[in-house]
């Protein structure tokens, strides 16, 4: 499974967005830091749920990494996020 499918997964299974998108973006990082020939390592997600309208930015972002879980984000170089409830 691709890393971009995993994250879409999980984070489907744990938020039941009402929109979501995430965005392999991995190539217009070419040559910079944590860039890898051939690897998916930079990622934009943009993802509304209901789960996140009590939350502060903080917790969204705690709450996104926790679903996503410490290996998947292991293996991510740049996690752009964009949440809102």
């Amino acid at each position: 499974m691709q890393i971009r499918d995993e994250i879409e997964h999980k984070l489907q299974e744990a938020f039941h967005p009402r929109e979501l998108m995430v965005e392999d973006d991995s190539e217009s990082h070419r040559g910079h830091g944590g860039w890898r020939e051939g690897e998916q390592t930079h990622f934009n997600v943009r993802i509304r749920a209901e789960d996140f309208a009590q939350m502060g930015r903080l917790a969204r972002h705690r709450a996104v990494h926790s679903a996503l879980g410490a290996d998947l984000v292991g293996r991510i170089h740049a996690l752009a996020l964009d949440i809102d409830g």
